[in-house]
């Protein structure tokens, strides 16, 4: 044999450019800083979606409920920074609450999600603080910053798979980092999210992704620069 032998030229990866501080070239954002164009109240789909925006981030408004985005994915890869205030209160599930829905199914608090808390210095239960697929896995880290500083959310999502008949084909998977750090690697999800009962999934297709308005009293948190690529498209 040659080293010809085992080179293979086709097909040709496609060229992404990645200049520096923005999305990639080939992502969908799905917030610049300007505007909420690209999301929707999850209770009332086709208005306008009533989080604050300002500076170059929004913040959330409690009173408005969730919010969800406009387009529906199945797998993807998701870049958001969110900002918890410095002088935030509260404490344990009530301190800078505002949970990541990887794939929402119902305008509530319906689908998977990953966790966002104020986890510095904030302690309560293992499955629920920063970073974890709520009430299912626990991360392999808290790599949670202090309060009044930006942090960052990298993820690869694939969407579950299932049948004509509903039956689960392949379950979702997630890879994850927060602040460049590694929490979850390649975790199959047991199913979706319930707050009180055991995790189990149901049936679905392309599924947008969701922004919670947590019900707690502690002061809303921020974000800013979300893109998603979607993948295998």
């Amino acid at each position: 044999m040659t080293p010809k032998d085992t080179e293979v030229w086709e097909p040709v990866p496609p060229v992404v450019a990645t200049p520096k501080d923005q999305a990639p070239s080939d992502a969908i954002v799905l917030f610049d800083g300007t505007n909420l164009d690209a999301w929707e109240p999850a209770k009332r789909p086709g208005e306008k979606a009533e989080w604050i925006v300002g500076g170059g981030t929004f913040t959330v408004n409690k009173p408005a409920g969730n919010i969800q985005t406009k387009q529906r994915f199945e797998d993807y890869q998701l870049h958001l920074e969110y900002y918890i205030p410095k002088d935030i209160d509260g404490e344990e599930q009530g301190r800078g609450n505002s949970g990541l829905f990887l794939a929402s199914t119902g305008p509530n608090d319906e689908g998977y999600e990953f966790q966002i808390l104020d986890s510095y210095e904030n302690r309560t239960y293992s499955n629920g603080q920063l970073g974890s697929i709520y009430k299912q896995f626990i991360p392999l880290a808290n790599p949670a910053r202090k309060p009044g500083e930006w942090q960052s959310i990298d993820l690869v999502w694939t969407a579950p798979k299932f049948g004509t008949d509903g039956s689960l084909i392949s379950p979702a998977k997630i890879t994850a980092f927060i602040n460049n750090v590694l929490v979850h690697n390649n975790v199959e999800l047991k199913g979706e999210t319930f707050y009180i009962g055991h995790p189990v999934y149901k049936a679905h297709g392309p599924s947008p992704i969701k922004l919670q308005s947590h019900g707690d009293p502690s002061k809303p948190i921020s974000f800013r620069n979300i893109w998603v690529r979607e993948l295998n498209k």
